[in-house]
């Protein structure tokens, strides 16, 4: 410590035995902190200009939100069971997302110049109760962000142990109470309410997570304000999955 600043040093090693060093810089004030990163090489020298981070403190977690007193919009039907109006790609990627026969489907080619998209709404949202069916296909692995920054992890995941990283779960956060999965193959209805930060996901009419608090993001979210509107994001770079039937109801503030 120099005064009410830290400094974290951390050298490193390579193979003829020269150390280079990564000095990290940060001060706090108030709920904000600032932060620098400088890197020297062996001989002491800069490795290029320091590199500048900030962050903020989140605010306390709200109380546990009564949802029988939540009152809800109109409900918005995201898919259209026709086209992909209304959604786009995150990124340049390869399209693998498309509708058949109404039901909105992923499939991922594997192969060595394929990079398949994550697939976003156009329109974006704060607090909401999302109904959804999803079918999983053999090793299906997806998700489903809400507000682009928590995952309700879509999995082929039957007959496993109970597990953050399985169907239902907020992922790597919320491990669900039971297993409720169906087979390969069957539409398994998904009910999810957003809100004051709390998580509530019903699965297959199973109470599998029971407005928990959600404590941060969680992997692949587009930012980490979890305060701004975001929109839905159905993870497909990385296999197979069908969704049909999405119906969203905005929380009424």
């Amino acid at each position: 410590m120099d005064g009410d600043t830290l400094i974290v040093t951390r050298e490193s090693k390579n193979k003829e035995g020269k150390v280079s060093t990564e000095t990290i810089t940060a001060k706090v004030d108030g709920d904000s902190l600032s932060l620098t990163v400088l890197k020297r090489n062996s001989a002491g020298k800069d490795m290029g200009q320091p590199a500048a981070f900030a962050g903020k403190r989140i605010a306390e977690l709200p109380a546990r939100p009564d949802l029988t007193q939540v009152k809800f919009g109109e409900p918005i039907q995201l898919l259209n069971g026709k086209d992909l109006a209304g959604w786009r790609l995150l990124k340049q990627a390869d399209n693998g997302w498309s509708v058949v026969d109404g039901v909105l489907q992923n499939r991922v080619v594997k192969a060595k110049d394929k990079h398949f998209g994550n697939l976003r709404t156009d329109a974006e949202f704060e607090d909401f109760n999302l109904k959804t069916e999803v079918r999983t296909q053999a090793g299906s692995n997806s998700g489903i962000y809400l507000r682009g920054i928590y995952e309700v992890q879509v999995m082929e995941s039957l007959g496993k142990e109970l597990d953050s990283h399985h169907m239902g779960a907020l992922y790597s956060r919320i491990t669900p109470s039971v297993a409720a999965e169906k087979p390969i193959g069957e539409w398994q209805t998904l009910d999810i309410t957003l809100v004051d930060r709390h998580l509530t996901v019903i699965l297959n009419g199973q109470n599998i997570i029971d407005n928990q608090p959600v404590l941060g993001c969680t992997g692949g979210a587009l930012t980490s304000d979890e305060f701004k509107p975001g929109p839905i994001y159905l993870q497909g770079d990385h296999t197979n999955v069908d969704y049909r039937n999405m119906v969203l109801r905005p929380v009424l503030k």
